[in-house]
């Protein structure tokens, strides 16, 4: 038994960094296929398959020099507005975590008054463990590794989307498919890199905390909850802002050009598309890569601090607790397929604990399956929802906005009896554990995931640059059907992104309450209701606030776009160049202006609560937060993206229903536009931000849990 344990701990300590590594290389190799889509008008008409590639080029009329110059200036000045942008916002988020990183290391130290002695730990009193003061160091530098892991998830996928889209653009002019390989392979670059980077910081991460921690793993895995906040945190100003800024220009591009000028989407002569194509990256790529980000490391962390309080740690099998890092290990080596771990032999105390896990973490897969497929069938608009949808534009923008609100409100149902029905065999399986493993069984795809949603984004930037450059109206179509297949897999994903949300924060909700040495949650208890209540109102006001945010910098937009059309003469006819500056800088300024106040409500309502109210009331908070805040985040997310589908549906004209409703210019048309900004803030903005919302406040509550146990409830001892 021994020489086995040996040799399944030598098994583990191979296995993670090699599927790290192997998740890095099989990036490589994508980026390597992408890159060899020359943006030069020397290399372009010559690849492989030159002769037939330039016959294709050729019959489309596309074999011309200036149409692949003007693809890379355009593809340059778009990847300059994302970078300058991203650094503004990392120089505002990067004074928050310092600051941040300082008040956890004050709070957590101040429990036991920044004492050097060892204590007895919590859930061991026979035992000692490593001071406090350890506690908020090593939690300080988790914290920080997870937010710079975040911030360089979101950055690596900008400049990785930016680097595609006019090469996915080019492509685009041989077929749909080609088009579509280049769109996906570059989402996968982000996809693999982001998941292997995650997992390889993490594992290192708990290595070299090990070396101090030795047998203390309580103390280990607590302080390790900082990478999962840290990476939380960053993820919701990425999105929050990212969101902002994308939909600002977005909404402002759409209702003065296609509604008002009644000129294409995209079209060079509109002064907001740049900023529109620029937001497509810093909100839908860096913002999703840090959320998705945040996501897992989340799920990890959960796990791993439950099993540190099981019988895993207890036992110190090292094997057994490094579970949920070898169920990402093998989403990133497998893909997509589900894999049988009891065969791994995990040595658990009880004999049938491999198998259960082995469930929990289908159950977690099959819920993302069912939630994908409900997804799906609300948001495509190949799927009778959507067109009932378009349809209800003939009568105008009212009923437009009636039934893609009613769609959304329906499409909570299925999902959330997947989520209540993957709780409850979870935890019936392995209790809070299962629970967490399950959110990880959700997200062990989180690779493929990344991809699917990330091409989406990418292909609407090959649609602008097409469009921009000149190129013929069928290069649009094929870039329209990828971005509206990436509208539905955006969804997707953010469905995923929602349910293992709902599973991880229920989680570390389970930990915080143990940590925190509450017996029982009793809603009954006036402290705990009237946290619960609060909890529930928060999704409402942060969705307001974010929503009015949107509205605000849209409404600047919108002022600056009709201004330069009413006073820049020949602007109509193409004779005058736009200013596109001035745009780019109203989305920016807005956004990481606006971003500031949904963070801090975010941020500073655990602390608040857990100081002046206490633990229990901080518990009814995040269960309020979490019941409300799954429901709000599903019906926005798809009530966006059928509002989005149903005026793509609309404008493809690709039945005879959808040509009744057309062509772009129409009545419909316009009433569907209409509704797709009204869903743009959102399924790009608050829709998102939301899971981010539900399990932030749970993770920071975990982390801060010492310092409210110990010091909360100022206000119930003064009263």
């Amino acid at each position: 038994m021994g020489a086995a344990a040996i040799l399944s701990g030598l098994l583990t300590e191979i296995l993670i960094p090699a599927a790290a590594v192997v998740g890095i290389a099989f990036a490589l190799v994508q980026w390597l296929l992408v890159s060899k889509v020359k943006l030069s008008p020397e290399d372009s008409a010559s690849s492989k398959d030159g002769v037939s590639d330039y016959l294709i080029e050729e019959e489309e009329g596309l074999n011309d020099h200036n149409v692949v110059v003007k693809c890379a200036e355009i593809q340059s000045a778009i990847s300059e507005g994302a970078t300058s942008f991203l650094f503004t916002e990392y120089k505002y988020v990067g004074i928050f975590m310092v600051a941040f990183a300082v008040l956890i290391f004050l709070f957590l130290g101040s429990v036991e008054g920044f004492s050097t002695k060892a204590q007895p730990c919590t859930y061991s009193k026979d035992k000692y463990c490593k001071p406090a003061l350890a506690n908020a160091g090593f939690s300080t530098i988790s914290f920080l590794l997870g937010a710079t892991t975040s911030l360089v998830s979101g950055f690596l996928g900008m400049k990785i989307a930016t680097y595609a889209n006019a090469r996915t653009t080019l492509e685009a002019r041989k077929g749909v498919g080609k088009a579509f390989i280049t769109a996906f392979r570059s989402g996968a670059v982000m996809g693999f890199l982001l998941a292997a980077n995650g997992l390889l910081v993490l594992y290192i991460a708990i290595n070299l905390f090990k070396l101090y921690y030795g047998d203390d793993w309580e103390g280990l895995f607590e302080s390790i909850t900082g990478y999962g906040l840290g990476g939380s945190s960053m993820a919701l100003f990425g999105r929050v802002g990212g969101g902002i800024y994308t939909k600002a220009a977005d909404v402002g591009a759409d209702l003065v050009g296609k509604v008002e000028r009644n000129i294409p989407e995209d079209d060079p002569r509109n002064p907001a598309v740049i900023a529109d194509n620029v937001g497509d990256n810093v909100g839908d790529i860096a913002g999703m890569g840090s959320d998705l980000f945040g996501s897992y490391a989340e799920s990890s962390c959960a796990a791993l601090v439950v099993a540190s309080i099981s019988s895993f740690g207890v036992n110190h099998d090292f094997t057994a607790m490094c579970y949920p890092l070898l169920i990402s290990s093998m989403g990133i080596i497998l893909d997509s397929s589900p894999v049988d771990f009891y065969n791994f032999q995990f040595r658990c105390p009880e004999a049938e604990m491999d198998r259960e896990l082995f469930f929990c973490v289908a159950t977690g897969l099959w819920a993302g399956l069912v939630i994908g497929f409900v997804t799906e069938y609300y948001t495509s608009n190949a799927y009778s929802p959507v067109q009932d949808v378009a349809d209800s534009c003939r009568t105008g923008a009212a009923t437009n906005v009636i039934f893609g609100l009613a769609l959304g409100y329906k499409s909570v149902i299925i999902p959330i009896f997947a989520i209540a029905i993957s709780i409850f065999v979870s935890f019936s399986l392995a209790a809070m554990y299962g629970i967490a493993v399950a959110a990880l069984g959700m997200l062990s795809t989180i690779a493929t995931g990344l991809a699917i949603d990330a091409y989406g984004p990418i292909s609407d930037n090959a649609g602008g640059i097409a469009e921009m450059a000149g190129m013929s109206h069928r290069i649009r179509e094929r870039t329209d059907a990828l971005d509206a297949a990436g509208n539905t897999t955006a969804a997707i994903g953010k469905g995923f992104a929602i349910g293992s949300a709902a599973l991880v924060s229920l989680a570390l909700f389970g930990a915080f309450v143990s940590r925190a040495a509450i017996s029982t949650v009793d809603v009954l208890t006036p402290k705990v209701f009237i946290g619960l209540i609060v909890g529930a109102m928060l999704p409402y006001w942060f969705s307001a606030m974010t929503m009015k945010s949107v509205g605000s910098a849209a409404l600047k937009m919108v002022e600056e776009v009709r201004r330069q059309f009413n006073t820049m003469p020949g602007l109509m006819d193409g004779s005058t160049r736009p200013d596109y500056a001035t745009c780019v800088k109203i989305s920016t300024d807005a956004s990481i202006k606006e971003m500031i106040p949904p963070g801090a409500l975010v941020m500073l309502t655990p602390l608040i609560v857990g100081t002046f109210f206490g633990v229990e009331t901080l518990s009814g908070v995040l269960a309020g937060s979490l019941v409300s805040g799954v429901q709000i985040a599903i019906s926005a997310s798809n009530t966006g993206g059928a509002w989005d589908n149903a005026k793509k549906y609309i404008e493809a004209g690709a039945s005879d229903h959808a040509r009744s409703l057309g062509p772009k210019g129409s009545d419909p048309h316009k009433a569907a536009v209409t509704g797709d900004t009204i869903g743009d803030p959102l399924k790009d903005t608050s829709g998102p931000s939301l899971n981010i919302l539900i399990k932030l406040m749970a993770v920071e509550s975990l982390v801060f849990a010492p310092f409210f146990a110990t010091h909360g409830g100022l206000l119930f001892k003064i009263f």
